[in-house]
This record gives C-alpha cells, structure tokens and sequence, in this order.
C-alpha cells in the first residue's frame, strides 16, 4: 500500500432536517443520513477515510440561511484543521441557497477540504463538478421558495375563512386546538381597558388607572424573559389591544380584515366608538415630535436618567418647542424626572450661556457647534441643572458645572435672587417670549443665521412672527428684570408684549406703565 493511500483522511457527517416531524422517532431521518454517510466512508476504508466520531446535526433547521449551531461548530472544526472532508447525504442537507454554497465552497476551498454527497457523485475540485452543483442548488432553492410559496397561499386562504393561523396570542384570547378560544378573566381586562378608555380618553390617565388596578400585559410562557410580559402597560401595547380587530371578532391578513371563526370580546359599536376616539386624539394631540434640529437633541436628560426629547406644539399661530422625558412619552409619568417637559428655548438659552463662559473667547463657530464640540450631557431637574462638557480642545478637561434652575435664564437667576424679595411667580408665558426673543437675538447677531428669512425657515415660522419676536429682545431693563421676577404689570399678557411698537424705552414705560421710575 502506498503512502499516500494509507494517509489518514477524517470525515466530518453532517445531517440536516427541516422540520420537528418524525424526530421522536427511535430511527428518524437524521439517523438514516448518517447511516447512509457511514455505509459511503466505509467503503472508501482503503483510501484511508476515517469518521470522526463528533456529530454535526441540525434538527429542525432551514436550509435557507445558515445560521445553524451545527453548521457553525463544523465551519469552527474546520477553521481548526480537524477535518479533511464533508460528507452529507444529499447536497441540500447542506444548504438550499446558492449564495451560502458559494460562501461554503469559498471556505472549503480555503482549507482543501473536499465534499462528498452520497447520493450524487460529483468532483467540487473540477469546473464540471461546480456546474452539477449549481444546478443541483438551484432546483433546490426553486424547491424551497416553491414551499414558501404555498405555506403563504394556505395562509392567505385560511385566514380568508377567518381561521386563526399562529403568531403572538392576543391578550383575552388561548389556543385551544390551534383555535383562538376567549379566556374569560382576560376577556374581562380587554372589556375594561376598552371602557375605560371611552370614559378617560387619554392614554396617559387610562395607564395611571390600570397602574392603580395593577393591571398588567398578557403573561406568556417563553424561555426569552423580555417576551414573558406581565409588564405594566405603556402606550404601544395599550394602542395595539384598542385598535386591533380581532377583539371584534376579525381575523386580518395583508391589511384586509375577514370575520373570524373566534368569539368576539368587544361588540363593533363599542369598537368603532374607541377608533373614533383614537382618531380624534390623533388630530388633536398637542404633542409632535419636531424635527427643527434641536440643540440639545441627544444631550438632554431628566435627573431619572430619561432621554428627553424634543417636542412643539402650535397655539394661536405660534409654536412652542419643547423637550419630553422618554419615561412621559411612553406613558410612564412615575417614571419621569422632576421636570417631565421643560421649555427648549430656556433650557436651550441656559446651556448656551454656560457653554459660552466655558469656550474660547475667540470661538467663531454657531450655536450648534458649540453645543457639539463643548455639551457632552445635560440633565435638568426642577431645581437644578447640571451640564457636562467634554475633554476638548475647546475645554481643555472634562469637567461637571452645576447651575441653580427654575425654568428662567440662568444669565437673570443671580440679579433676580439678590433683587427681589416677592413671593410673586414669574409669567412663564412672558419669560418663554423673553428667552425666545433673546435666542433669536444672538442667533442673528452670532451669524448662526445670515437673516429673518433664513432663521424663519430654520423654526418654521413666518418671518413677521420672527419679527415681532425679536421685539422681546429690545425691552427698557426694567421691564424685563420685573417680568423675570413676577413684578410686572397685572395687564402685561405674551400678546401685548409682541404688539411693542416703540424701540424708546421712555415709550415702552409709558405703554406699559412705570415699573420702576428713572
């Protein structure tokens, strides 16, 4: 005997078997590959093969991709040089993509390992032997998108005839069958969350009420924690459960809805009564994410640790931005800080103050570059404020500032604090108008904005709303220093403020009445 016939080759079986079915079996399908594979290495005694004794199965595993524990562990065994051939019963046990068996050629032939199938003899070291291959692979991938095909055809049609066909049990409802069967006690939490919806109409009182009631998501079964439930409510699950019509005793596929064989749990009045709502909610609803480019978009957090983020609303032609705690968002008030929703134009003026008493002198850049390359994090509480900045060229080290807060510039805490002694609360209509008018101010003067239009542009506003803006920024000192402190006339409304028509400040007293005579 040669040499070369008497080296030892070691040959790695890998089965493979698409479904659960017949797996219980003394003597299943995995079983019959590697017996075949053997009876195939046996025969090749005299050329040295040899089986090595690991097993690579992969039960219930799809050809279609191979993300397969076995198939990794084999790919590991041959990266480590212990394997010389791969022999499997047929070439789609391996795989049924083209893709992944050019992927597993590559890899194969990067160490020189040969592939045998049993049952279809072919060289993969030839070009002759490719093309078999390829051809092979592609009837089995037509085979497998066949398969899937049908599997979505059936479904299609059972859920037509309102047959529930698997997924995510619905809260109310368990499967009885492979029927959706109503379960009385969660039945009654479905009835519950849908009436007492119509009564509160928010998503916010309805989760504080059941949050009292210790009502809490469908409890499930699974080895994955995150999906066990069992959760508080917060306003995805809640919206899902109000809005899905399987409650009303239809069964949904491709965004058309069919009657359904399950027994209703809401009756369609009560069904169409809470989409109503929903809809009206939605039109009305105050909040909406800006996407104006926030300055402390991803900086700015609670002092629980929430992201906030940023938010407007538009009242008589004007819009407010402002910055949400995360935990609000998602419906968690008792989660959230103790500043939940804070104005973005003061918290913004604020950080902007400190960030410039922190740079350069000679720093150039606009408002948004300072804020990028000094704020590493904000977090705002209802008295403190406490700003981060990064190790820059601009800081120089890193380093924490603490301010006090109490939603006003932080530029007019110190002269308010020492100069007033009044247990009168700041207009926070006024001091937004202030603080807006000032940002505004410096955004024009810093060359953040070249002009009213562009700044407009930039807020989405109408340039003459800018306009009168900027006239907060031009007030006698006076008159802003008693607005800052709640002294101002009890006639002093945000709308008056903006109708100033006069720059003199002698005229602004004389409009708004001596708050402080000269």
């Amino acid at each position: 005997m040669s040499a070369e016939s008497s080296k030892q080759v070691r040959c790695a079986i890998y089965t493979r078997k698409s479904t659960e079915h017949g797996l219980e079996q003394e003597f299943n399908s995995l079983d019959a590959q590697r017996e075949a594979c053997e009876a195939y290495i046996k025969s090749q005694a005299s050329q040295g093969w040899k089986i090595l004794p690991n097993r690579y199965d992969d039960p219930a595993f799809s050809g279609g991709n191979l993300d397969r524990p076995a198939l990794q562990q084999l790919l590991k065994d041959i990266d480590a040089g212990r394997v010389d051939v791969v022999v499997v019963y047929k070439i789609d046990r391996l795989t049924r993509s083209l893709a992944d068996f050019a992927k597993l050629v590559e890899a194969f032939d990067a160490k020189s390992i040969s592939f045998v199938a049993v049952t279809q003899q072919f060289n993969t070291t030839t070009s002759m032997g490719r093309l078999t291959l390829n051809v092979l692979l592609s009837f089995a991938q037509f085979e497998r998108e066949l398969s899937s095909e049908r599997v979505r055809d059936k479904i299609a049609a059972s859920r037509r005839k309102g047959k529930w066909t698997g997924g995510t049990v619905p809260l109310g409802y368990k499967i009885i069958d492979k029927k959706l069967v109503v379960d009385p006690q969660e039945a009654e939490t479905v009835r519950y969350i849908f009436k007492r919806y119509l009564e509160l109409k928010s998503f916010g009182h309805l989760i504080e009420d059941l949050d009292n009631k210790k009502i809490f998501t469908k409890r499930r079964e699974t080895e994955v924690v995150k999906s066990r439930g069992g959760i508080p409510f917060t306003y995805g699950p809640l919206a899902y459960i109000l809005k899905s019509r399987i409650y009303a005793g239809e069964i949904g596929h491709s965004g058309k809805w069919f009657d359904g064989e399950h027994e209703a749990i809401i009756d369609p009045a009560t069904f169409e009564q809470v989409q109503a709502q929903l809809a009206t909610n939605g039109v009305e609803r105050k909040f909406r994410r800006s996407e104006s480019g926030a300055l402390l978009m991803s900086k700015l957090y609670d002092d629980r640790g929430n992201r906030m983020s940023p938010s407007y609303s538009i009242k008589n032609g004007l819009r407010y931005r402002f910055y949400v705690s995360a935990a609000l968002l998602r419906g968690r008030k008792s989660d959230a800080g103790s500043l939940a929703r804070v104005s973005a134009t003061l918290i913004e003026t604020a950080v902007l103050d400190t960030a410039r008493q922190n740079a350069p002198a000679d720093f150039k850049g606009t408002n948004s570059d300072l804020i990028d390359q000094t704020i590493e994090r904000v977090k705002v509480g209802h008295e403190r404020l406490a700003i981060t900045f990064k190790e820059t060229a601009l800081t120089e080290y890193a380093t924490m500032v603490e301010l006090p807060w109490s939603a006003i510039p932080s530029r007019n805490l110190t002269s308010i604090e020492e100069g007033h002694n009044s247990d009168r609360q700041p207009d926070q209509k006024l001091v937004e108008t202030l603080a807006r008018g000032y940002l505004w101010a410096g955004s024009l003067s810093d060359g953040t904005y070249t002009s009213i239009e562009q700044l407009a542009k930039s807020v989405r506003l109408h340039p003459n709303i800018i306009r009168q803006g900027l006239r907060a920024a031009f007030l006698a000192p006076d008159i802003t220093e008693a607005i800052l402190s709640g002294e101002q006339p009890g006639g002093l409304t945000s709308t008056r403020l903006l109708q100033i028509g006069e720059l003199s400040w002698k005229k602004q007293r004389e409009a708004f009445g001596a708050i402080r005579p000269d």
